[in-house]
């Protein structure tokens, strides 16, 4: 055989065609201007909420009850907040604080 012949008949490695979708796939999330740790659910819990707020898991789902907590959804009995709605809140809530200061 010649050396055209055994290149030709080389197997072709999956590593190549798998870094460059990962490449990809970074280069979209850099274009967004997100990184792999920003990607958070859009949902999360009622005690994750809680916690982010530092507020016991039955003072936000009494807050949740009131819609007094920002972004509550409801799938059935399983109720969810908007994370997204959440981290604004906190923002705002942290301006008003400096602001005041």
């Amino acid at each position: 055989m010649t050396d055209t012949a055994t290149e030709l008949h080389k197997p072709t490695t999956t590593a190549n065609s798998a870094d460059s979708a990962v490449s990809a796939a970074a280069q979209r999330r850099r274009l967004r201007g997100a990184s792999v740790s920003d990607q958070q659910p859009a949902l999360i819990s009622v005690p994750a909420a809680a916690e982010l707020l530092g507020i016991s898991r039955a003072s936000a789902y009494r807050y949740a009850d009131a819609n007094q907590l920002p972004g509550v959804r409801r799938f059935g009995r399983r109720v969810y907040v908007v994370r997204a709605r959440l981290e604004e809140f906190l923002a705002s809530d942290e301006q008003l604080a400096a602001d005041a200061a």
